[in-house]
């Protein structure tokens, strides 16, 4: 029989603990994964899923959104007419949790079932038959990657990460060159657009606001949300929600993991000579190229900004919401 040394014995028990944390980790609702590797198989499931259903003039584009709620657990929402943003009729859509059978996630609802599998979904009524088969869509944003126009303040580029970092107060970069949540331009704007790209973690055991939080404060002081809300209901405390101030007109978050664009006309608050405030700021938000926020009027700073004072140019700023969202291709073209 071999013998171990009492440091051998104290080394072995070391690494098992390590071993149990980061176990124990992967299930706490502050668990995030920052890249595909690191998700696991739960991840895969998660997304979207798009097709036709019935035959002939009784056809239909359905939508579904299947989302990872941790431990196997999955929630989907049905969309007839299409995914949100491509035709779905919102106010008919479904919500239905997740069952295992025989190896298979099962969703059943008073319309039927949907069975998923590796990349798609098969869909059958109540009686038991096949009414269509969806397949899993990888959509992208149509601003995904857009350059700079000519004279436009280019905040963050990740190809050049080292030098447009110091473009930000506090900026840190990750090691394959992306900007980390918790920083403020130190630029500052009055009107303009801004062009941003975000990846949202995924924290598959973490619920509502602790699910990817951060946010996009414009002129350091108007939050556009960031968050998980994949699937969810759309709120003003969601992602494209202007926070407590104004919901989006639909739910454009795509899965996490998966880059997102925000591209947002803003105008600041305008006053007389004598310091009297004439009109209230107002923003456009586009989430990932569809119109979320419609020339949305604002009448007063949100909490949790760089500051208050309407009547100055103010910075971006990304909040830090103890989540690791990350950031590239930031800029702004300004009026």
């Amino acid at each position: 029989m071999k013998q171990f040394s009492i440091c051998a014995l104290s080394g072995c028990c070391a690494l098992l603990l390590v071993i149990q944390l980061c176990h124990a980790d992967s299930k706490s609702p502050k668990w995030a994964a920052t890249n595909v590797k690191q998700a696991g198989p739960d991840y895969e499931k998660q997304g979207e899923y798009s097709g036709i259903i019935g035959e002939g003039d009784e056809s239909l584009k359905y939508g579904v959104q299947v989302i990872a709620l941790g431990e196997g657990e999955f929630e989907a929402v049905g969309y007839p007419g299409g995914l949100p943003g491509d035709g779905a009729k919102l106010d008919e859509k479904v919500t239905v949790k997740g069952e295992s059978r025989g190896g298979v996630i099962s969703f059943v609802s008073e319309q039927g079932r949907g069975d998923l599998g590796d990349e798609e979904m098969t869909l059958f009524d109540l009686d038991g038959n096949e009414v269509g088969v969806l397949d899993k869509v990888y959509r992208k944003s149509p601003t995904l990657g857009k350059k700079a126009p000519a004279g436009a303040t280019v905040l963050f580029d990740s190809d050049q990460a080292e030098q447009t970092v110091k473009n930000f107060e506090n900026g840190r970069i990750t090691e394959d060159g992306l900007l980390k949540e918790g920083t403020t331009s130190k630029k500052k704007f009055k009107d303009g657009r801004l062009h941003l790209e975000f990846q949202l973690p995924f924290m598959p055991q973490a619920r509502g606001q602790a699910r990817s939080n951060s946010g996009c404060y414009v002129l350091g002081r108007y939050e556009v949300q960031i968050l998980d809300s994949f699937g969810l209901e759309g709120k003003d405390n969601e992602c494209g929600g202007i926070y407590k101030l104004g919901a989006p007109s639909v739910n454009m978050c795509f899965p996490p993991l998966a880059w997102q664009t925000y591209d947002i006309d803003f105008q600041s608050a305008q006053y007389d000579k004598a310091g009297n405030k004439t009109a209230n700021a107002r923003i456009t938000v586009k989430h990932n190229g569809v119109i979320v926020q419609d020339d949305k009027e604002i009448e007063e700073p949100t909490p949790g900004g760089t500051n208050k004072d309407e009547s100055i140019a103010g910075p971006l700023f990304l909040q830090d919401h103890s989540n690791p969202v990350r950031f590239r291709n930031i800029w702004v073209q300004e009026k």
